[in-house]
């Protein structure tokens, strides 16, 4: 073996072996659990193991489930009211911090700082805050203002949403708002001074200058936080337990419920791959946008 082909396998084996711990684990812990979790799916199957096949009667079964559609319907319901509450909100916040002023940084930490806590601590503010009887803070300012009414703002089918809906967006919009001030910054100044100079106002520049030059990064966030909205679990079920009554229980509280409270793990699984599916389908039609502005 000639010397040169030595040293390439050489390079191969020291890069398989820096590879190799990552594709373990890889393996073990995610292609692993989908291919067992498809198994899973084809079974009747409880906590106590494997009871029976049953083929793609899970599947079937979802289909003329009215609590999964219920479910998937306040899951969308979330969807579309938190996504473009979001992204608005990102990107004013990223517009106000990217302005040049000695407090700019002290703007870009007191809007990201929301984004590091867990979502049981933004879950008990939340409740704390929204509590009736002037017991929250909201509650408390109403009454300050002289409404004298109680608002009961995790108990009416409406007005929970609105609070879910800010609770998400507080905290999570710091992250959003971080990949807008980041694109905001690769926008060359040279084209606002070429505005400036050619009569654009400030709006006219917003319009025709940053807004089409952000697109690439709103699309990545508008993938990421459908995902992300369309995983909603945790604060809705910390805030409301999907209620009132099951007005906002999201489908994977309902996989949760359907798994570990009635013993139905291989329909459980089954509804997560349905869930899967949409997010494939999410991820795929977001590529081909990305692949249109490109072009």
């Amino acid at each position: 073996m000639s010397t040169k082909r030595r040293r390439i396998w050489r390079n191969d084996l020291v890069a398989l072996a820096f590879l190799l711990p990552f594709t373990v684990l890889y393996v073990v812990f995610t292609i692993y659990p989908v291919g067992q979790g498809i198994y899973m799916s084809l079974f009747r199957w409880g906590l106590m193991g494997k009871q029976g096949y049953i083929g793609a009667d899970n599947y079937a079964r979802f289909l003329g489930d009215r609590f999964f559609w219920g479910a998937l319907w306040n899951t969308t319901k979330f969807v579309l009211y938190s996504t473009p509450t979001i992204i608005l909100l990102s990107l004013g916040l990223a517009l106000l911090a990217n302005r040049r002023s000695p407090l700019k940084r002290l703007y870009r930490a007191a809007y990201f700082t929301p984004n590091l806590l867990s979502v049981s601590v933004i879950s008990f503010l939340t409740i704390y805050m929204l509590q009736p009887y002037g017991m929250g803070f909201i509650s408390n300012l109403m009454k300050t203002l002289g409404m004298r009414e109680d608002v009961f703002f995790l108990r009416d089918p409406q007005l929970v949403w609105v609070s879910i809906v800010g609770a998400t967006a507080w905290w999570t919009c710091g992250y959003n708002m971080m990949l807008y001030i980041s694109a905001l910054q690769d926008i060359p100044d040279q084209l606002y001074e070429a505005a400036a100079i050619d009569g654009a106002s400030p709006s006219r520049q917003l319009w025709s200058i940053t807004l089409p030059l952000l697109k690439p990064t709103t699309l990545l966030i508008l993938l990421l936080q459908l995902i992300a909205s369309f995983k909603v679990f945790a604060q809705i079920r910390l805030i409301t337990n999907g209620g009132p009554g099951n007005a906002t229980r999201p489908l994977i509280q309902y996989i949760y419920e359907s798994a570990f409270d009635k013993n139905r793990l291989g329909y459980a699984a089954a509804m997560s791959y349905a869930l899967f599916l949409i997010l494939v389908v999410l991820a795929l039609i977001q590529l081909w946008m990305t692949r249109e502005t490109e072009r």
